[in-house]
């Protein structure tokens, strides 16, 4: 069934539609906020918070936009406002943002060879994308993570092709060494 079909039939009163929406794309909501936020609470949070203003704002929705755009553009603002939130609680706190502090590269023992388990990449990955400033992580993410193309990223954005270009280039350049020294230790 097509997301205009359920959406339709969201907007007639069916629970049962809004159920499968939601069931379509939560595990790509929460994976990429989980990826943004670094924090599995904060992706939840984020998730949940974006399906309930998406439900409600569903009278807004309009049939020429992409429905994923459209979700992710919701999901994209609620991963801003956490992020910003819990920098926010973090100078409070300690008057440093602690997820700036480098975590140890994962290595096999054994053999001292970078054996990276699919797990400890994942651990490796998202340690790398904390070094990332939020727009940068965002850019990436949407592209290699959530493949989306350029003109899609925009829409979900709000930011230029260009601009969108500069950013994943930028992640690029950073992550790579981040990586390599995780993989290679």
């Amino acid at each position: 069934m097509v997301d205009t079909t359920l959406i339709a039939q969201i907007r007639g009163g069916d629970r049962d539609a809004a159920a499968l929406l939601v069931q379509r794309y939560y595990d790509e909501c929460w994976r990429y906020a989980y990826r943004m936020t670094g924090h599995r609470a904060d992706a939840e949070d984020a998730v949940q918070d974006t399906f309930l203003r998406a439900l409600k704002a569903l009278d807004r929705y309009q049939e020429r936009q992409r429905f994923r755009a459209w979700l992710f553009c919701i999901l994209t603002n609620r991963c801003r406002t956490l992020l910003v939130r819990r920098r926010r609680a973090l100078r409070r706190h300690s008057g440093r943002d602690l997820s700036l502090i480098p975590a140890e590269p994962p290595y096999d023992e054994d053999d001292g060879e970078p054996a990276m388990p699919p797990a400890q990449l994942s651990d490796a990955l998202q340690r790398a994308l904390g070094q990332l400033g939020s727009r940068a992580r965002e850019a990436f993410l949407l592209k290699h993570a959530e493949g989306m193309d350029y003109a899609q990223m925009a829409e979900v954005t709000g930011v230029g092709v260009s601009a969108l270009k500069m950013r994943v280039k930028r992640a690029c350049d950073v992550l790579r060494p981040l990586l390599e020294e995780s993989l290679h230790g």
